[in-house]
């Protein structure tokens, strides 16, 4: 594959992408028409690209769908569940046809043929003249367009002498379309001399909508005796589509006691004209957009920026070698320099820390795609609500985050929501929710995904537990004790199998796979009210600010983030300390000496220092025997020799050109708690 080829499979892949994500909201909204245009303009790309590149599949593919989306663009045809059903599988397809060798496949090939013919199908049914006046007589066809009107209601005093309120024909006329109402309320007389069952205020409302001058006429009806009505048509068109129009009309009638038709009618013409000539503009406009846009951003292959990570990384290696130097040759000349070119490496590392960010929002078009294609399969009315979406991370954690989020979001669907019917039963809602939730905290984010589905029922995981001999029937577990054992490998509590879950590999590989990144997992549910997975990671994989501790001789990197406070503390008084508790500052603190958990030999220091560190929503203190300061550290991964030991995320290349390995405290605390 060519250059020029590679290139067009880079950018079918977003257009791919937009249009799932456009079909998403289109099947929300069936009426959009900047959505359908949207649809065709991609779905006309992609022919055009494959045409040129010579991906002669995708072009002849597309043309048929692109020719059906004409029709709907034109109003000539509809949106209906078939067509979306029809054109979510070809986004599918799509996808395998960016492989030249795709067809080659029998799956695929059969696949295509299917689809060809669904789509030649559709195109069948446009061309047979009876099929459209079929299309006529059911409402398929888009109806017309919306018009402005403009009506003056005066009701009489006395018209709720029979029982009427004027506030409810103003409101059933505004259902039918989008209103702007202006009150008149300049013959309400003096507070002494008010009735309060006359009614003294009028209307004026301007209405967009579908429906005709006759239909609107028949909300008055009734009170065709006890009022003045006049209804004007204004336009062929919605005056009220945009804020400025709407600024406008306020700013010119909202003020005054009634409005005069002759001047209602030179505004009116004078805003058509604005909207003649703003077709031209917007058009200027988008093309300099389009030009500034091509210009303020460029593509770049992840493989370079992969290779300015690493570059970077050796930069921070080097200067911290600089800085060793200058210190112990104390060559003062150099200490100017060497702090800029530190200054210089953290902005360095910054900027190319930004580059290397993707927004969440990247993953979430296929959570959308997942749960309305799984809501279809188990019948389920449930709606997904993001938060939190420009969230940033490094892009090798997003790409590692993808599949865990995939399996937490189909055990909500397949066995967290009820199905309407039980919902209601349970005083729920009939439609289900799942809600993603994105945001940083520290030099962390976090994920949450919860869902108001039926929860976990804690005595089932027990049971199960005991039947399969992770836990004796005499233990006495806490409830959070007990929602972890569903992260043991092969533990599930389903009864039947599906092609979703309930095979016994799933929440064991979640965690494996968070941990993997350096992430943490949580896990809290209630009975009927629902689960939350809260998903804690680092922002990026590739350098942290660390604090460099030494025990015996070997030097160690904790995360400085999760650093809280440094304390001096003679040995004596750990030696002295009862169930690994300590006295600082008037608060007890739970201890680990990580001298005696790491069986280093050798005589301990006199003074000792304790350093504490954010763990859940305590503090737990770690003893080393020195804090030597903060330190710029260049993750390295230590090799598959050690990928059981948890407790140590990577290591450091110092200064000095020794190595310092990287604690993960988290894991650490979670460790030594229970070993001990």
């Amino acid at each position: 594959m060519d250059n020029f080829q590679k290139k067009f499979v880079e950018e079918a892949t977003d257009l791919i992408n937009n249009l799932e994500e456009a079909l998403l909201t289109l099947e929300k909204k069936p009426g959009d028409k900047d959505l359908i245009a949207a649809v065709f303009r991609i779905m006309h790309s992609l022919k055009g690209g494959g045409g040129m590149f010579g991906f002669d599949a995708i072009s002849n593919f597309t043309h048929n769908l692109e020719t059906i989306y004409d029709e709907v663009r034109n109003d000539r045809l509809k949106i209906t569940e078939d067509l979306l059903s029809i054109t979510f599988s070809a986004v599918d397809h799509l996808r395998n046809l960016l492989n030249p060798e795709a067809l080659n496949d029998k799956i695929i090939k059969k696949n295509h043929d299917t689809l060809l013919a669904k789509v030649a199908q559709v195109l069948k049914r446009m061309s047979n003249p009876e099929s459209k006046i079929q299309q006529d007589s059911s409402d398929n066809l888009v109806g017309s367009n919306e018009k402005t009107y403009f009506l003056q209601f005066t009701p009489n005093e006395s018209i709720m002498d029979n029982g009427t309120n004027p506030l409810f024909l103003i409101e059933e006329l505004c259902g039918f379309g989008t209103s702007l109402i202006f009150p008149r309320l300049h013959k309400v007389p003096l507070i002494s001399k008010l009735d309060t069952n006359k009614c003294y205020t009028s209307w004026e409302i301007f209405l967009a909508t579908e429906k005709s001058a006759g239909q609107l006429k028949e909300v008055f009806i009734f009170v065709e005796d006890d009022s003045q009505l006049e209804i004007i048509k204004l336009a062929d068109f919605n005056l009220l589509t945009d804020k400025d129009t709407i600024e406008e009309i306020e700013k010119q009638f909202e003020s005054k006691d009634n409005i005069d038709i002759n001047e209602l009618n030179e505004f009116v013409n004078e805003l058509d004209i604005k909207r003649k000539n703003l077709k031209v503009t917007v058009k200027e406009k988008l093309n300099s957009f389009t030009k500034e846009n091509i210009i303020s951003s460029i593509r770049v292959d992840s493989d370079k920026i992969d290779q300015l990570m690493n570059l970077v990384s050796e930069l921070v290696t080097t200067q911290a070698s600089l800085s060793l130097y200058v210190e112990e040759k104390q060559v003062y000349e150099l200490n100017q320099l060497s702090e800029n070119i530190e200054n210089i490496t953290r902005q360095l590392r910054d900027t190319a820390f930004s580059i290397s960010l993707i927004p969440i929002e990247t993953m979430l078009t296929r959570f959308h795609r997942l749960i309305r294609d799984l809501s279809v399969e188990f019948n389920k009315n449930i709606e997904f609500i993001t938060e939190g979406a420009e969230t940033e991370l490094d892009k090798t954690l997003v790409q590692g985050l993808t599949d865990p989020l995939m399996h937490i979001i189909r055990n909500s669907v397949d066995h967290g929501i009820e199905p309407e019917k039980e919902r209601i039963e349970k005083g729920k809602t009939p439609q289900g929710m799942i809600y993603l939730k994105a945001y940083y905290s520290g030099a962390h984010v976090v994920i949450k995904i919860q869902d108001d589905g039926k929860g976990i029922d804690l005595d089932v995981v027990k049971k199960k537990a005991i039947e399969k001999n992770y836990i004796t029937a005499d233990a006495q577990l806490t409830d959070k004790e007990i929602l972890d054992l569903i992260f043991i490998p092969g533990f599930s509590t389903a009864e039947n199998i599906t092609d979703v879950s309930g095979r016994g590999v799933g929440m064991d590989v979640v965690k494996k796979k968070i941990d993997e990144i350096r992430g943490t997992v949580d896990l809290e549910s209630k009975r009927n009210i629902g689960t939350t997975i809260t998903i804690k990671l680092p922002l990026t994989l590739s350098i942290i600010d660390g604090l460099l501790v030494e025990i015996n001789d070997t030097k160690y990197v904790m995360p400085l983030n999760l650093v809280d406070k440094i304390y001096a503390v003679q040995h004596e008084k750990f030696v002295k300390a009862y169930n690994n508790l300590v006295i600082i500052d008037g608060e007890q603190i739970p201890f680990y000496n990580l001298r005696n958990e790491f069986s280093v030999v050798g005589q301990p220091l006199e003074m000792e220092q304790l350093v504490t560190v954010k763990y859940e929503d305590k503090r737990v203190g770690l003893v080393v025997d020195n804090v030597i300061g903060e330190y710029q550290a260049v993750l390295k991964p230590l090799g598959k020799l050690y990928i059981n030991h948890d407790i140590i995320s990577g290591a450091t290349i110092l200064g000095d050109g020794t190595i310092a390995l990287v604690l993960d405290t988290n894991k650490i605390i979670h460790e030594f708690s229970f070993k001990n």
